[in-house]
């Protein structure tokens, strides 16, 4: 960005956010995601949440029927955190702390863990959200739900699928 003249401001210092243009781990048709596969999705979250709009940009591996196949990242704080493993391990969720190597666990930019859930399906995913938002250590989840308005999906034979959320169908978009 700097290479290009594009200025980089903190983001408490700017009064909104226009566009967001960014990855996702696994996008629906619905235009639901999992994100934070990188690690950063509370930041992620927040940067989206303030933005007017947000274009995500994949490729054709990444669009899915339903969401859960890739692992859905939860970050949580330390305290606890072993204690909100069983918990979540008790429900069902399969759940692994992400590490760094063999035995470190990995640490987010706000110093919380990151536990990935192993889901292989998520059928409502509007009530998973809800329900992790609401259990106690838990900072935030990799389910992006009504947040994206776009997607491009970047495909095998070149071309480009362009999907909006006010139209029925994708465009196809040639690339030369």
């Amino acid at each position: 960005a700097l290479k290009l003249g594009i200025t980089i401001m903190d983001l408490d210092r700017v009064n909104h956010i226009d566009l967001v243009v960014d990855g996702a781990d696994e996008v629906t048709r619905d235009f639901y995601g999992i994100k934070g596969g990188g690690g950063a999705l509370l930041h992620e979250k927040i940067v989206a949440k303030n933005a007017k709009r947000s274009i995500w940009v994949v490729g054709e591996d990444k669009v899915v029927d339903t969401l859960g196949a890739f692992p859905l990242p939860v970050e949580v704080v330390q305290f606890g955190s072993w204690n909100l493993f069983r918990q979540l391990m008790a429900a069902g969720l399969e759940p692994s702390f992400r590490k760094v190597g063999s035995d470190s666990l990995y640490m987010t930019d706000s110093g919380n863990y990151i536990i990935d859930l192993k889901l292989g399906q998520i059928p409502y995913p509007h009530q998973l959200a809800h329900e992790l938002k609401n259990t106690v250590g838990v900072v935030e989840h990799g389910l992006f739900l009504d947040v994206c308005d776009t997607f491009l999906v970047g495909r095998a034979d070149g071309t480009i699928l362009l999907y909006q959320k006010d139209q029925a169908e994708p465009m196809t978009i040639e690339v030369n």
